[in-house]
């Protein structure tokens, strides 16, 4: 009994250390340059653990000290920031039918990206596939890798990220797929593995439209439609690991069959596909539009409603109607700061986000819909961002921190 309490007892001492080193490196991170004064005084920890915990950081190479102008011409101050350009991270997006992978440094910055098909359609083939595609995009970028801290995948699908196990694809069948274990075996180094629009929206809280909001959501619309809801700056997950499937509220009970199983899900009426062959519908029915049969892709969809074209125009508020619909549902659910909306449809904002607002407007309860506003993704939905903010999550929440520090 006493052996079990002196494990619990070191488990805990180490938690302890890990979030303190958590808690030092975010300031750090969030608002450097910042004296080891005012760190002790915002992390309210002793200064003798502050100073212990930035000179471990300081060893590590993590954090570097600058001079600044004290106000009172006194001595120089020393400040202290985030050392980004020493560590490097990969990204996984994996596609249907592609995987884009970047090269990022700790500041989120992408130092290279490139795209590989994968035309393979069995889990351990895809696995292969992946695992080459790393191999020969790190022997391409041997030059530019320090140290490589991590690999991060975001896929489509459903994905315990705590186990690293991908439980469910929308293309291929998977059987429980280990690929974090397997990825971590092979490459040696951490690995993170996450929901493709969850992961987007946590990028949209760490780097882009809701870096001023503690509670989000954000909307996707690409092969289907998803969403991911942050709470208090963390994605919102839960015991069984994934929620936020707005592209499965059934909008439409008469609708096309989704592959989900059911009828008339939202990303039947509302994803690119959906709506480019809604345009072709119309135009075979002779509707007059500056589109044509070989010319209504979505961009070209987008841009015709920008320009004022009757068909393109109308297409585009439908889904901006339907939308509202499922974003209204989710709204009354989680009373966001702010709602995102991203992919390719969002290049026709000022057609698309009216209709969404003219439904948040009827259905949205008063309180939650007052000084909400609903804007456009500042950051590419379909680069890898959203698996780089699943590495920093792991520095700023202490995880990938400590693992560096040697604890």
């Amino acid at each position: 009994m006493g052996n079990e309490n002196t494990q619990k007892q070191i488990g805990n001492i180490d938690l302890v250390k890990q979030l303190n080193g958590a808690v030092v490196y975010r300031l750090i991170d969030q608002h450097g340059p910042i004296s080891r004064i005012q760190i002790a005084e915002e992390s309210q920890l002793a200064p003798a653990s502050v100073t212990k915990i930035t000179r471990q950081l300081l060893e590590r190479g993590l954090i570097k000290e600058v001079e600044h102008q004290a106000s009172t011409g006194g001595r120089r101050a020393i400040s202290i920031v985030t050392e980004s350009r020493h560590f490097h991270t990969i990204g996984i997006r994996l596609g249907r039918h592609d995987a884009t992978l970047a090269l990022f440094d700790m500041s989120g910055k992408t130092l290279t990206e490139e795209r590989y098909a994968i035309l393979e359609n069995t889990q351990q083939e895809v696995e292969k596939r992946i695992i080459s595609a790393i191999e020969s995009f790190i022997d391409q970028n041997q030059r530019r890798i320090r140290e490589l801290i991590a690999i991060s995948v975001i896929i489509p699908g459903l994905v315990d990220p705590d186990e690293g196990i991908i439980r469910y694809m929308p293309h291929i069948k998977v059987d429980n797929w280990p690929l974090v274990y397997n990825l971590k075996n092979h490459f040696k180094t951490f690995c993170f593995i996450g929901h493709d629009i969850r992961s987007l929206a946590l990028a949209e809280n760490y780097f882009g439209a809701t870096r001023d909001c503690e509670d989000s959501i954000l909307v996707r619309i690409h092969r289907g439609t998803g969403a991911g809801v942050i709470v208090n700056n963390n994605i919102l997950l839960n015991k069984r690991g994934n929620l936020g499937e707005i592209g499965h509220i059934q909008i439409e009970p008469l609708g096309e069959r989704c592959h989900c199983g059911n009828f008339g899900c939202l990303e039947t009426i509302v994803s690119n596909s959906a709506i480019e062959t809604r345009v072709q519908h119309q135009l075979r029915q002779g509707f007059p539009s500056q589109l044509t049969l070989n010319n209504c892709n979505i961009h070209a969809i987008c841009l015709a409603a920008n320009a004022g074209d009757p068909l393109a125009t109308e297409i585009i508020r439908q889904a901006g109607h339907y939308l509202g619909k499922a974003i209204s549902i989710t709204i009354n659910l989680f009373n966001p700061q702010k709602v995102v909306i991203a992919g390719e449809i969002a290049e026709a904002k000022q057609v698309l986000l009216p209709a969404i607002q003219n439904c948040i407007n009827k259905q949205v309860l008063k309180a939650f819909r007052e000084e909400l506003p609903v804007v456009v993704s500042e950051l590419n939905h379909c680069s890898a961002i959203g698996a780089f903010a699943l590495t920093k999550r792991a520095m700023l929440n202490g995880v990938l921190l400590q693992h560096l520090l040697g604890g």
